[in-house]
């Protein structure tokens, strides 16, 4: 119960990753407010755990971020963990990317990381020790084809981190990214039909081609990047800070 009394925000935190470690920090004590844009998603997430919280909140609308993580804070206190984990993964040749595509991508990986950071840290008094943690990926530290607009987001987000490791360095907050490879959720299982359909295998072939892409040639499970996460904001993890932690099976 580490995080007994603390109050946490997770966006994206209905499935998947999110869900994964909004539900640890549940389990830890805190608080947990949970994020996403779909309310069924939310309430079924938060049915799992009575310290689980849905709000409905949209991480491309400012108003929608601000207005939303006041709101929790004013219920729960100042967030003392934030998990900025909304995102998207969409991809194709970038000679046909159009701008709309390049537009919506960063609202929602990289606009999304920066407002959420902002409005999480006007919850906090000067001596609030926290921890703010973005959800990166393996294309933040090498260039992945075909998903140009989600390689620069994902790379992009490493910057903010970085920054604000640096900027707020005198106080106790700490900013770090976690870049896992494939992981075994819903956005990924997506991709298997076209896969199978593309490469004409079945499904296990499917995944295999996915795996690939992690150095052990298997796909990750949420825990494994849940289990990063928490050491995170442990307080053992006190000093680690404007730090990429890689979760691939390997070197990257």
């Amino acid at each position: 119960m580490e995080h007994a009394g603390k109050h946490a925000l997770v966006t994206g935190g209905g499935s998947g990753i999110g869900k994964g470690i909004a539900l640890a920090l549940a389990h830890a004590g805190a608080e947990v407010t949970i994020t996403g844009r779909r309310a069924d998603t939310l309430a079924t997430a938060a049915a799992l755990h009575p310290r689980l919280n849905a709000l409905e909140m949209d991480v491309t609308d400012e108003a929608s971020v601000r207005e939303g993580i006041a709101a929790a804070a004013a219920l729960r206190g100042p967030v003392r963990i934030c998990v900025a984990n909304a995102g998207i993964a969409e991809g194709g040749p970038f000679a046909q990317t159009t701008l709309a595509d390049w537009r919506h991508m960063m609202a929602t990986n990289l606009d999304g990381a920066f407002l959420t950071f902002q409005a999480a840290l006007a919850t906090l008094g000067d001596d609030d020790a926290a921890r703010m943690i973005v959800v990166s990926s393996i294309a933040g530290v090498r260039g992945l084809k075909n998903a140009i607009p989600y390689t620069v987001t994902k790379h992009g987000v490493i910057g903010l981190i970085r920054g604000l490791s640096e900027e707020y360095m005198r106080r106790p907050i700490t900013f770090n990214a976690l870049c896992p490879g494939y992981v075994d959720t819903a956005i990924v299982r997506g991709q298997l039909p076209g896969l199978m359909r593309r490469f004409d295998v079945d499904e296990q072939g499917a995944i295999d081609i996915i795996a690939k892409g992690n150095r052990h040639r298997r796909l990750l499970q949420v825990d494994e990047t849940t289990g990063a996460a928490m050491w995170l904001c442990s307080d053992a993890a006190r000093s680690v800070n404007g730090q990429t932690i890689e979760i691939s099976g390997g070197q990257v």
